[in-house]
């Protein structure tokens, strides 16, 4: 538990102390209460995972479900309308802003031909997925990729890949100046 807060200190300007990060921070409690659906899941106590999981729904406006796979020290920032599918698998270090989902593409339609089968995105280590993002489909995103604010990405993302747009589009080669909301503090917001 010490390193996952120390990790979002390291990556987050806002946060003052770990304490605060367990009180106030709805991303810590999505975790925390995964880790506790994702036992009963694995248990095939689905019920009650489920029942957990919208618990911390209700309290953080996460939506974790159960069965994916979260890596360590998952940073959710701010959080609110975060979904994050069944069949998601999440590397370690990623970085997730809001309203971000990693959800599947196939309509709600012929369900029993559905079950079992991957249907979310895989997301590598150290990943970081801007706010508004959509990753859709059974893709993977390559380490140290970036995706930019609402981008939509619905193939697989090579590795340090900076994608924006939708649909997403390589633009670069990912480093740390690569800003999640897509602008800058020196942006000119001045009309032409």
């Amino acid at each position: 538990m010490n390193n996952f807060l120390q990790s979002i200190i390291d990556r987050d300007p806002a946060a003052k102390s770990k304490l605060s990060l367990i009180l106030t921070y709805p991303g810590v409690k999505a975790i925390f209460f995964h880790r506790i659906a994702n036992f009963f899941s694995v248990a095939k106590f689905d019920l009650i995972a489920r029942i957990i999981s919208q618990f911390s729904r209700f309290l953080t406006g996460i939506e974790i479900h159960p069965k994916a796979k979260i890596g360590k020290n998952l940073f959710i920032d701010h959080g609110m309308g975060v979904v994050i599918g069944e069949t998601s698998d999440v590397g370690d270090n990623v970085t997730i802003y809001h309203m971000a989902t990693l959800g599947g593409i196939a309509p709600s339609i012929n369900s029993n031909d559905q079950r079992n089968i991957k249907r979310h995105p895989t997301i590598r280590d150290s990943v970081v997925i801007g706010s508004g993002a959509q990753v859709l489909g059974p893709v993977t995103v390559g380490k140290f990729a970036k995706i930019g604010a609402n981008a939509v990405v619905t193939k697989d993302v090579p590795e340090k890949a900076v994608m924006v747009g939708i649909p997403a589009k390589n633009v670069g080669v990912a480093n740390d100046d690569f800003k999640p909301y897509g602008i800058t503090a020196d942006s000119d917001d001045k009309e032409e």
